[in-house]
C-alpha cells in the first residue's frame, strides 16, 4: 500500500516494542554491524529530548492512545539536549496505520504564553499548526500537561528510509508544565525498560526484518507519553 499524504505530509509505518535494557543491548550490538549511527547524536550516539504534552482535563488524547482510535492527533513541544533556544511545536498524527508529523519552530517566549493561558495572538499566527493547536486548545480545552524527559539512541538504514530508536531513562514531571526549567523535578518510571520504535515508509527491508528477530520482544502500543501519564 502507498503512504498516503495528511496536509502535505506523508505517512509512515511504525512498530513500537518494549523491552528490556539486556535485550537493548544484545540488539544495539547487532544493528551497529549494518545500520549507521544517527550524525546529530553527541559522542556516546545519544541525545537527549524532553517534551511536554497537550491534553484536557477528561485525559482525551491519552484516552484515545490507550483505546487505539484509528484517527488520532497528539500535540507537544519538543526541544534537545535542553537548548531552549530551539523549540518545535509538533503535531503527530494517526490514520489507521499510518504515522504522520508536522511541526513548526516556537520561542520560548511562545510557549510561556501558551502555559499561561495567552493564547489569542495564536489565532490568526503566520504559521498554520499555531492556528490549528490555537483552535483545538478553545474547542477541547487542549493545554500543556506533563512533561517527558527520556535518552535516545538512533540508528539509520537507508534503504526502505528505515529508523531505529532505542527510548530509555523515561522519566515524567507528573503534572508539571515547566518545560523549559532545566532544574524541573523529574521521576523515574521503570528504568529497565526501554522502548524500541521502527520507523519506515512502503517496506521494512527483509535485512532489518531478520535483525529485529529478537525473543521476548512485547509488541504494543505504548508511547512514552502514556508511560508517563501511568506513573502520575
Amino acid at each position: 500500500m502507498k503512504a498516503m499524504n495528511l496536509n502535505g505530509t506523508k505517512g509512515r509505518r511504525e512498530l513500537k516494542h518494549e523491552m528490556t535494557q539486556m535485550e537493548c543491548y544484545l540488539l544495539r550490538n547487532k544493528l551497529k554491524h549494518y545500520m549507521e549511527v544517527d550524525p546529530h547524536a553527541n559522542r556516546d550516539g545519544k541525545y537527549l529530548i524532553r517534551s511536554v504534552y497537550f491534553d484536557n482535563f477528561e485525559n482525551k488524547v491519552l484516552n484515545q492512545k490507550k483505546e487505539g482510535y484509528y484517527e488520532r492527533d497528539k500535540f507537544r513541544v519538543r526541544l534537545y539536549d535542553f537548548n531552549i533556544s530551539y523549540l518545535n511545536l509538533e503535531k503527530k498524527s494517526k490514520r489507521n496505520n499510518l504515522t504522520f508529523k508536522q511541526k513548526c519552530r516556537i520561542t520560548a517566549e511562545e510557549y510561556e504564553q501558551i502555559r499561561f493561558g495567552d493564547i489569542s495572538w495564536m489565532e490568526h499566527d503566520s504559521r498554520s499548526l499555531i492556528q490549528e493547536l490555537y483552535h483545538q486548545m478553545n474547542l477541547f480545552q487542549l493545554k500543556p500537561v506533563t512533561v517527558v524527559d527520556y535518552e535516545r539512541e538512533v540508528f539509520i538504514y537507508k534503504h526502505g528510509n528505515v529508523r531505529i530508536t532505542f527510548d530509555s531513562s523515561i522519566r515524567t514531571s507528573f503534572r508539571n508544565n515547566d518545560v523549559l526549567n532545566p532544574d524541573l523535578a523529574m521521576i523515574d518510571t521503570n528504568p529497565d525498560i526501554v522502548v524500541l520504535e521502527v520507523k519506515f515508509d512502503e517496506y521494512l527491508p527483509s535485512m532489518i526484518k531478520h535483525l529485529l528477530q529478537v525473543s521476548n520482544l512485547r509488541a504494543g502500543a505504548y508511547s512514552k507519553y502514556q508511560i508517563c501519564r501511568m506513573y502520575g
